[in-house]
């Protein structure tokens, strides 16, 4: 059974950094896509970053060049390091992975919407940045 557990999440002032962390245990496949989401009170839940077997990196606009996704694969360990954090990055993050057979079929469906559809999820870690 997959289990994710993030970790890193605190409150910090505006300009502030974290890097937020997701243990996977129970992987047994040797391709994943991993991501990143967040959810605001009030609002839906949003993709921040993704990364896929390749190592290619994806983000939303508002966190380019601000946040970077990175992996330890012999950790399996999800990480997002944060910079330049601003209030409205306060959210609730999780981490979500998921097997990769064909990434062109991912891709077809949209790689934000297949992870948020069939990754397995971790329960969150809370960011909170004050102005």
């Amino acid at each position: 059974q997959v289990q994710l557990v993030e970790s890193g999440g605190a409150s910090v002032q505006a300009g502030g950094s974290l890097r937020l962390s997701c243990a996977a245990s129970g992987l047994t496949y040797n391709k994943y896509l991993w991501g990143w989401f967040r959810q605001a009170p009030g609002k839906e839940r949003e993709g921040v970053a993704t990364i896929d077997p390749d190592g290619n990196t994806d983000y939303i606009y508002s966190v380019e060049g601000r946040f970077t996704i990175s992996q330890d694969n012999a950790k399996n360990t999800l990480y997002l390091q944060m910079n330049s954090l601003k209030p409205e990055d306060t959210a609730m993050y999780y981490c979500a992975v998921t097997e990769v057979h064909s990434m062109t079929v991912i891709q077809a469906l949209g790689v934000w919407t297949f992870l948020r559809d069939y990754g397995y999820w971790g329960q969150g870690t809370q960011v909170t940045v004050s102005s």
